[in-house]
């Protein structure tokens, strides 16, 4: 079912889920159906991109791999923990399929290693252990968009 736009969605930041492709295409219809309703970035990412923390209450466009805006997502928590300090409901509220912190933590870490991400990075060579502080965001979806129908 499609919805008219409420927001002006040009004006709000873009929620951007992994690269273009296959895997953000498979996370946006996760979020749409509402099995994803967490996702996690390292501190680092804020820090390097000097972009402020998500914030509770704060609106967002979810767009596909093509660049369009599918949904709108409402913060609803922001957890700033190490990663040694992951909890099973973490990985559940992230629903990707991980049901166990050590599951998510090695499909987490596995990417966070990757060429493809270190490379977004000025120094690609910083560390991720125990202490690295991860973010995790909650949200809902608020409004889909008319131009999710090839997704949802």
């Amino acid at each position: 079912m499609s919805v008219n736009t409420a927001f002006e969605t040009s004006d709000l930041p873009k929620a951007e889920f992994m690269f273009p492709g296959p895997e953000r295409d498979r996370l946006v219809k996760l979020i749409l159906d509402g099995v994803k309703t967490a996702t996690a970035a390292l501190m680092i990412e804020y820090e390097e991109e000097v972009e402020p923390l998500p914030c509770v209450g704060a609106h967002s466009v979810l767009v596909d791999s093509d660049e369009r805006p599918v949904a709108v997502l409402v913060t609803t928590a922001v957890d700033v923990i190490p990663l040694g300090k992951v909890t099973d409901r973490y990985a559940i509220d992230e629903g990707e399929g991980d049901v166990t912190a050590a599951q998510w933590r090695s499909a987490h870490e596995s990417f966070w290693n990757s060429a493809e991400y270190r490379d977004e990075f000025a120094n690609p060579n910083f560390p991720l252990n125990d202490n690295s502080l991860i973010v995790f965001e909650h949200f809902e979806v608020e409004q889909r968009l008319e131009s999710n129908n090839a997704l949802g």
